[in-house]
């Protein structure tokens, strides 16, 4: 199914009555029967100090309205304690492009997660080489998070002028080659995207062989460039691109933390939750960071993000089973 970008625009364009009931219904159903249930993820954001300029992320370097702050390893494992204390098998550890941590620092950061007993360790935290990636891997990460954002190139370059997409990508590349699994995705509906340029980035994410697709709409964050250009990516349409994605690649997982209608629940709004875990979505995320350092994560405007408790309600709402890992 979905075979060329051709069927995968077609489904785009489609009526949303038409499209639901010839494949979200079925996307949702596929999963379900997978018998995955709902797979769940601590994270922990342990640094937001960023050296890009990315014109859509709050982080970006050139925001001064948010206080920054960096976890030293062993405060990060406190935090990361607690999430095996909760039961989390899986970890997501992620940080603005912080080239002062230490890249000594993550290693240990990382070898201390894994010795807490988590059973998978994923990791975000920007574009490092080939050799770095494979240290990263040997020290317990299994998969790491590199969006490729917009496979336009013209659009990647202009909203991310701290990189190009001749080196976003060989940075993909080189953590295929590291023996990490590859996490990547778009930003869907952001200012300027169109159906077609997100025909591409469903085309991308599958020749990429990807893992998980960690996709949401745009959503504005206070004082970047790009949100005096346009409001939130459409509800509709990251549905779409879910559904698309679950029927396309059956095997990997997608974010199922997804916003609603009321934009100040961010991506722990139940409805939004259901709404993709129906679509074929299966992943949740449960913030470890402390109210403080939450609040300055700040990748996007009522980022949100509900605990364990929260997990347990869409459970029981969606009938699926917490796959704690």
């Amino acid at each position: 199914m979905f075979d060329t970008r051709a069927e995968i625009l077609e489904a785009l364009e489609m009526p949303m009555e038409k499209f639901r009931s010839s494949f979200l219904d079925r996307a949702g159903e596929l999963y379900r029967d997978s018998g995955r249930g709902i797979v769940t993820m601590a994270m922990l954001g342990y640094s937001n100090i960023c050296r890009s300029q990315c014109l859509y992320c709050g982080m970006r370097a050139g925001n001064s309205s948010i206080p920054r702050y960096r976890m030293e390893p062993l405060e990060a494992l406190r935090l990361t304690a607690v999430g095996r204390e909760l039961g989390f098998g899986r970890l997501f550890l992620i940080s603005g492009e912080d080239m002062g941590y230490g890249f000594e620092n993550l290693l240990s950061l990382v070898a201390g997660a894994r010795e807490q007993g988590y059973r998978q360790i994923s990791l975000a935290c920007g574009e490092f080489t080939l050799e770095q990636y494979r240290q990263l891997h040997a020290a317990g990460a299994e998969e790491y998070v590199m969006k490729f954002e917009m496979s336009d190139i013209e659009d990647f370059n202009r909203l991310n002028p701290s990189t190009d997409f001749h080196r976003r990508m060989e940075a993909i590349e080189a953590v295929k080659k590291s023996g990490m699994k590859l996490a990547s995705g778009n930003i869907v509906d952001y200012p300027g995207h169109s159906l077609e340029k997100m025909a591409d980035d469903i085309e991308l994410m599958r020749k990429l062989d990807i893992s998980w697709a960690p996709v949401v709409p745009y959503m504005p964050a206070a004082n970047t460039p790009l949100a005096l250009e346009g409001g939130r990516g459409s509800l509709e349409l990251i549905l779409r691109e879910i559904a698309i994605l679950r029927l396309m690649m059956p095997q990997v997982n997608i974010t199922a933390g997804q916003p609603g209608e009321d934009p100040k629940n961010g991506f722990g709004d139940s409805q939004g939750n259901l709404d993709a875990i129906a679509a074929g979505a299966n992943v949740l995320f449960a913030d470890l960071l402390p109210a403080g350092k939450a609040d300055a994560f700040h990748v996007v405007d009522n980022r949100n993000l509900p605990g364990l408790k929260h997990m347990e309600t869409m459970s029981r709402l969606s009938c699926l089973e917490l796959n704690m890992g």
